[in-house]
């Protein structure tokens, strides 16, 4: 007998040596240095978030975040500068470019040429809010929103700007904006997933900007609360359906006795990520149901059809991502990330920028319209972003510009519903566009914001990982006042 003991122990290896210490002693000293709430978090599968947690009384119980990927002029769309039209050809003086940092493709130029919007701006609704004509649709939103014209970031390049925004910072690896809210404030509904991801591109595909997963990622939180991308060709998600001859009911007595196993290695090891392999067997058999009547529009009324535009039913376009969006927020989804890209008009500014505008304009302007004919707009914050605007210096042929370059020092979001002021304008620019004067917003400082605006204290929801408490908005980040209603 002893002999077989010796033989038993002998065959227990290194992996499940360290895995049963985590029930044990190892998970003593796990909790002693996560805190026992990040042990729980990462341990439960439940629709509950932390349990601290809304930190206040939230505005927005819900977001949608439609990122413009290459980033959009501010120049040409949201700040009007006539003084680009006074100054065109002519170089932006000195004073005002002073050593502002650019990307390689322009920062040893030796001429500047202004350039002035390309169509005309117009005032838009009761408040007057000024925006190019290439956004009559947004323009008929502009009672319900507030422009922000001094959004500024340290990046100059595609994939580190987003990542910064969308995780706190420019190198890939830490939990997304959507992961974290996931995270602390939980999910209102076990149909469908609490965050979820599709991508679109301008028609033309003009744009080399690729999506990488991590912005969307969950970084070192358990991998449950990463986002889920409905695709944009073939089935919305894959592996849903049956294996041919597997029923709904063998289906079901299958994943039974797999989670019966996954339970009992859940009790021995300990490890978040098999409670996360659990939850997402058990979110795909629900989903089975859900996601075709998700994508069922029979119901929809041809008023509604028409308003997010002609590409509305075409899959995998902006448009039909929009009217996908609008129904997952109504099925209790928490965050929805719509990114679109094509925005990166370096020599096509002339011949894309109107095109793009055709294209997003009125699907973005009719999810807003949706949800407060809805009712839902006064807690579904709405964002319209990017990674950084473009330069107020034309670039290409000095004497014949044909696009525009990077800029981070000073670019424009749009925000509505969840919270934010209606029909209002934050921030200014110089006469050109290049320097902000007055009220800044940083990257970190509009994560601060979002948060606040559904129920975080940013600098209190962190997660221990690799010895320091981390959160979204590193040790920055001031909620802006000025965009709270």
């Amino acid at each position: 007998m002893e002999n077989e003991v010796q033989q038993n122990i002998a065959r227990v290896n290194r992996r499940q040596l360290f895995g049963s210490a985590a029930s044990g002693v190892g998970a003593a000293a796990l909790a002693s240095l996560l805190g026992n709430g990040n042990l729980q978090a990462a341990g439960g599968s439940g629709l509950q978030g932390l349990a601290d947690l809304p930190h206040h009384l939230a505005k927005a119980k819900r977001v949608v975040l439609f990122w413009q990927g290459g980033g959009p002029s501010h120049i040409d769309l949201f700040d009007p500068k006539p003084v680009l039209r006074e100054m065109e050809g002519k170089d932006i003086p000195d004073s005002v470019r002073g050593s502002t940092r650019l990307s390689t493709m322009s920062s040893g130029y030796g001429k500047w040429p202004c350039v002035p919007a390309i169509k005309p701006f117009q005032k838009y609704g009761n408040s007057g809010l000024e925006l190019s004509s290439m956004l009559p649709k947004i323009g008929s939103v502009a009672d319900e929103i507030t422009l922000v014209r001094s959004m500024n970031t340290e990046a100059v390049n595609h994939a580190p700007g987003v990542t910064f925004f969308l995780t706190g910072s420019q190198v890939p690896g830490r939990p997304s904006l959507g992961s974290w809210l996931s995270y602390g404030l939980g999910s209102e509904t076990d149909e469908l997933p609490t965050f979820v991801v599709m991508t679109s591109s301008d028609k033309a595909k003009t744009c080399g900007q690729l999506f990488f997963d991590y912005y969307w990622g969950s970084g070192f939180l358990p991998s449950r609360f990463q986002g889920v991308r409905f695709r944009n060709t073939g089935d919305l998600v894959p592996y849903l359906a049956n294996a041919p001859g597997m029923s709904r009911e063998g289906r079901r007595a299958l994943l039974d006795d797999i989670a019966a196993m996954n339970q009992q290695h859940l009790a021995d090891y300990g490890d978040p990520e098999i409670d996360t392999r659990i939850s997402q067997y058990e979110m795909a058999f629900r989903m089975q149901t859900s996601v075709p009547d998700l994508i069922d529009f029979s119901k929809e009324s041809a008023s509604t059809i028409e308003r997010y535009g002609p590409d509305a039913l075409a899959k995998g376009t902006f448009a039909n991502n929009c009217l996908v969006a609008r129904r997952l927020l109504e099925r209790g989804v928490r965050f929805v990330q719509l990114m679109h890209a094509g925005w990166d008009q370096h020599g096509n500014l002339h011949t894309q920028l109107e095109q793009q505008c055709l294209d997003t304009d009125a699907p973005a302007a009719a999810l807003v319209q949706d949800l407060k004919d809805r009712g839902m707009l006064e807690d579904t914050l709405v964002i319209w972003g990017a990674e950084f605007g473009r330069t107020p210096f034309g670039q290409g042929d000095p004497l014949k510009p044909t696009g525009r370059d990077h800029f981070g020092r000073a670019f424009s979001w749009w925000m509505a519903g969840g919270g934010v002021k209606k029909g209002a304008v934050h921030g200014s620019t110089d006469d050109y566009g290049w320097n902000i004067t007055e009220n800044p917003v940083h990257v970190h400082d509009m994560q601060a914001t979002i948060m606040h605006l559904c129920g975080i204290d940013h600098t209190r929801l962190t997660y221990r990982f690799q010895g320091r408490q981390f959160r979204l908005t590193d040790v920055h980040g001031e909620v802006v006042q000025g965009i709270l209603a």
